[in-house]
C-alpha cells in the first residue's frame, strides 16, 4: 500500500497526539513503581482470565460478518474472516482506522470477496455497534448521571457552557455550513459517478450496507452482536480485580469506565493510546481511586491488552501466511 504525504501527515499526527497526551499525564510519574506493581503487587491470574474474553471478542466479530456477507454472495472462510479481524486491530496500531480496510483486502487475497461489498458490510456493522454502544451509554449515563455531573465539573466542561459560545449568528453560520459541506459531498458524488470504477465501487458499498436486511438467522446475529460486547467487557473488567485500588468498586464503576474509554478511542491515536488513558483515569479518580493508583491501572492494563492484540496479529500473519488462497469463488 502506497502513502502519500497527506497519509504521512495524518500518521504523524495521530501518533504525536496520543504521545503528546501520554507524555502530559505521565510527566511526573515515577515508573519504578510500575515494576513494583507488576512483579509483586497484581494478581496476575485474573488478567490471564481475561485473554479469553478479548480473544473472544475478535472472534465473535468475524462470526458476526459472515452473516452481512452470505446475502450478498460472499462465503468466505470462517477461519479467514477471524484472521482478517486479528490482523485489523494489529495493523491499526500502526496506521489508526486502517484496520477496516486491511481486513477486506484480507478477504478480497485469500478468499476473492469483492472490496467494495466486504467494505460495505463493515460500514453497516460499524453503525449497528454505534448504534448499540449510544443506547448502553445512554442509560449508563442516566444510572450514574451524579458521576458525569462531577466529570464534567472536574474537568471544566459543561453543556451549558458549550452552547452559551454559540450566537444566533452562529448557529446560523453553522447550519448554513452544514448544509454546504453536504451539498458539495452530494455533487462530488454525482459527479464522480460518470466514472465506471468509482461508479462500481459505490455500488458494491451500498449492497454491503443494504445486506442487512437480508441476514438469515437474526436471532443469531443479535447473539453475535451482544456477544461481542459483552466479551469486551468483561475482559476489561477483569482486570479490576488484579488490583487492590480497583476490585472492590463492582460492576457499575466498571461499566462506567468501559463506555467513557469506548467514546474516548474515537480520537485518531494507535488504540486509544493516551485518549482512553485519560478517560478511564479520570472516571476511576471520582469513584475514589487514587491518582497513581487509577495511572497504574490504565497504563498496566492498556499496555497488556495491546501485547494481545499485537500476538493476535502475529498469530494471523503466520496463519495467512499457511492458507491456500482459493482460485473459484463460492457463491450462494
Amino acid at each position: 500500500m502506497k502513502y502519500n504525504s497527506n497519509d504521512i501527515l495524518k500518521i504523524g499526527l495521530s501518533l504525536l497526539l496520543g504521545g503528546g497526551i501520554l507524555y502530559w499525564m505521565y510527566r511526573d510519574f515515577d515508573f519504578q513503581q510500575v515494576k513494583q506493581v507488576m512483579l509483586h503487587e497484581m494478581n496476575w491470574l485474573w488478567m490471564l482470565l481475561s485473554f479469553p474474553f478479548g480473544i473472544l471478542a475478535q472472534a465473535f466479530r468475524g462470526w458476526r460478518w459472515r452473516q452481512t456477507l452470505e446475502p450478498i454472495g460472499e462465503r468466505p472462510r470462517n477461519s479467514t474472516l477471524v484472521n482478517s479481524i486479528f490482523l485489523s486491530y494489529a495493523v491499526s496500531l500502526i496506521v489508526p482506522r486502517i484496520g477496516e480496510f486491511a481486513r477486506c483486502g484480507v478477504l478480497k487475497r485469500y478468499d476473492d470477496v469483492s472490496f467494495p461489498k466486504a467494505l460495505g458490510t463493515v460500514v453497516t456493522e460499524r453503525a449497528i455497534d454505534s448504534v448499540l454502544v449510544m443506547i448502553i451509554a445512554a442509560l449508563t449515563f442516566v444510572f450514574q448521571f451524579p458521576v458525569f455531573i462531577t466529570f464534567f465539573d472536574e474537568t471544566g466542561t459543561s453543556f451549558e457552557g458549550i452552547f452559551n459560545r454559540f450566537t444566533a449568528a452562529g448557529w446560523l453560520v453553522t447550519a448554513i455550513c452544514g448544509v454546504a459541506a453536504i451539498s458539495l459531498v452530494v455533487v462530488l458524488l454525482l459527479k464522480l459517478s460518470i466514472y465506471k470504477k468509482v461508479k462500481e465501487m459505490m455500488q458494491g458499498i451500498w449492497q454491503g450496507i443494504v445486506s442487512l436486511k437480508d441476514v438469515e438467522n437474526i436471532p443469531r446475529f443479535i447473539f453475535f452482536t451482544l456477544a461481542i460486547w459483552a466479551s469486551y467487557f468483561l475482559h476489561y473488567y477483569l482486570t479490576f480485580f488484579c488490583f487492590d485500588a480497583t476490585k472492590g468498586l463492582g460492576m457499575s464503576c466498571a461499566l462506567v469506565t468501559f463506555i467513557v474509554g469506548s467514546i474516548a478511542v474515537i480520537v485518531p491515536t494507535p488504540n486509544g493510546a493516551g485518549s482512553w488513558h485519560f478517560a478511564v483515569k479520570t472516571m476511576l479518580i471520582l469513584y475514589g481511586v487514587g491518582a497513581n493508583d487509577a495511572l497504574n491501572f490504565v497504563l498496566i492494563v492498556h499496555s497488556v491488552q495491546t501485547l494481545l492484540v499485537v500476538l493476535l496479529g502475529i498469530y494471523a500473519w503466520l496463519s495467512l501466511s499457511f492458507t491456500t488462497k482459493r482460485t473459484e469463488r463460492l457463491d450462494g
